[in-house]
């Protein structure tokens, strides 16, 4: 696109500072999590993944239920509710260690429920914007908020492990909560334009209505399947990456941090180059660079297998962040452009639901794979979902959009 720099509003810049406070507390708060699992309450490898999964679960569970309430209430409201909710459960951590009254069922419980904030927000942020700038800053707008998210997952498990070591896991969870408390006072000053009134109808009738949308769009569909298929590849490839790195690679404890840390540092490479990228190229073939990337990366990393190398990996997962997040920046402009502003909640959430059920399954699938046939051809399955991805993404009618479409072609 050949837009010149729009200027965003204070409303929006409002919500963007507040999205990089709740971003920065939710991946400090995650980083902690174990962390105090392990050291303070002695948990073992099983009971960490179960802990995981608890603060993950509410992306399975209440996405769908979240986008219904977005597309019928409050934004606003629901956000600072949701940040409010994850401020009373980091809080609750925090006495509960200082009281040395904390267990694993109890973190788990308090992960679960701040988890449940993160959901409701991630929801309810990106059918906001539209609300809060002109269609010609959508993209701009989405860069700037990927771009917090990037910092955020780059910066937030490192200091989250420092404050951790350094101050106590109870201050961890304190600094996690004074984020969420900044996050919470930007929204309350945010002031959301009013919205048509919307009568309420049953819930399945609502959700019915938003998938039929997402699925009958000639546009929406093979984004939601591109982005299904790159998280089975991405999470296949995430579920043996550290033992191969060990075993294969022959990389220390430090260095496999090392090439993880390469993904955020992509990531806030690509989110500063979106707006660049979005004026020099076609709106179509900026939505092809993210797939096209994660193939590319995952390539290298199977190249791994011949040349094992610590700078390949790397690059692996620079790779892996900074194109996808461009996808992430595009896709969810065209997802703004053409929803109706009625729909935005259950798009969103639906996306949300089935990007996120896509993770367990490519974790899944290499845990099978490299229990039957190795970590090799695990990396192997991997590239193969990178491949679909890509192909769907490349084959699609959102390829060879020349700028934002107006409006949707979905039949009501």
């Amino acid at each position: 696109m050949n837009a010149s720099h729009p200027i965003l509003p204070p409303a929006f810049r409002r919500l963007a500072w507040s999205n990089l406070a709740a971003q920065s507390a939710e991946q400090i708060g995650l980083a902690a999590a174990p962390l105090v699992a392990v050291f303070a309450l002695g948990a073992t490898a099983r009971e960490t993944g179960l802990l995981q999964t608890a603060q993950t679960l509410p992306f399975l569970l209440l996405s769908i239920p979240f986008g219904v309430w977005v597309d019928r209430r409050s934004r606003r409201t629901l956000m600072t509710v949701a940040e409010s909710v994850r401020v009373l459960a980091m809080l609750a951590v925090l006495l509960l260690i200082f009281a040395h009254a904390l267990s694993l069922p109890l973190l788990a419980a308090l992960g679960f429920l701040g988890a449940t904030g993160t959901v409701a927000y991630s929801v309810a942020a990106p059918a906001l914007v539209p609300s809060l700038v002109p269609r010609e800053a959508f993209a701009a707008a989405n860069g700037r908020i990927e771009l917090a998210r990037s910092v955020a997952y780059s910066a937030g498990p490192a200091v989250g492990g420092l404050l951790v070591g350094w101050i106590g896991a109870g201050w961890a969870y304190g600094c996690a909560a004074a984020l969420s408390m900044l996050a919470v006072a930007l929204l309350a000053g945010l002031r959301e334009p009013a919205r048509a009134q919307i009568v309420p109808r049953h819930f399945m009738l609502e959700l019915r209505d938003g998938a039929r949308f997402v699925l009958r769009d000639a546009l929406l569909r093979p984004m939601l399947a591109t982005a299904v298929f790159f998280n089975i590849g991405f999470f296949t490839l995430q579920s043996m990456y550290v033992p191969y790195a060990v075993h294969r690679l022959g990389l220390s404890a430090s260095s496999v941090g090392m090439t993880l840390g390469a993904y955020g540092v992509g990531m806030v490479c690509g989110a500063l180059a979106a707006p660049a990228v979005a004026r020099r190229l076609t709106f179509g073939r900026m939505l092809t660079i993210g797939p096209t990337c994660g193939l590319l990366a995952s390539l290298v990393m199977v190249g791994t297998i011949a040349v094992p190398s610590f700078w390949l990996a790397a690059l692996s997962f620079f790779m892996l962040g900074a194109g996808p997040i461009l996808w992430t920046v595009g896709s969810t402009t065209l997802r703004q452009a053409i929803t109706p502003s009625g729909m935005m909640g259950r798009v969103s959430a639906i996306n949300s639901t089935a990007t996120y059920g896509a993770r367990p399954l490519g974790a899944l699938l290499g845990a099978v794979v490299s229990g039957h046939l190795g970590m090799d051809a695990c990396l192997v399955a991997a590239a193969g979902g990178f491949v679909i991805q890509a192909v769907v993404i490349v084959m699609s009618p959102a390829a060879r959009l020349a700028r934002i479409p107006e409006h949707s072609a979905a039949a009501f």
